[in-house]
């Protein structure tokens, strides 16, 4: 499956589709806060990094404030909370069951 196929999947899946200034080669996909950015690799699209936490226009990265798990962009941080984190998980896992390789 090409990417473009993978993205006509996600969009009709509901995830939100969207492209960043900052990073011309990625798409932004984004269901509910949570965003991942992909990237067209040989098999259709990959991660680039980690999925995260929307926060405005940014993508919020899981990382440790204190002794407390936060999502982070810059200055701008949310309390990374149970919800919040389970959400992330089923997020990805939804994301990377389109990503992966289908067997013909």
């Amino acid at each position: 499956m090409d990417s473009s196929e993978i993205l006509q999947s996600l969009y009709l899946a509901g995830f939100e589709l969207q492209t960043f200034d900052r990073f011309p080669r990625a798409i932004g996909v984004i269901k509910g806060n949570c965003i991942a950015l992909l990237e067209p690799a040989a098999t259709g699209l990959r991660f680039i990094g980690r999925p995260g936490w929307r926060l405005g226009e940014a993508l919020g990265v899981l990382t440790t404030k204190g002794a407390q798990q936060v999502f982070q962009a810059k200055d701008q941080f949310v309390e990374a909370t149970p919800e919040r984190l389970k959400q992330l998980q089923e997020f990805e896992a939804e994301l990377e069951a389109f990503l992966s390789p289908k067997p013909n």
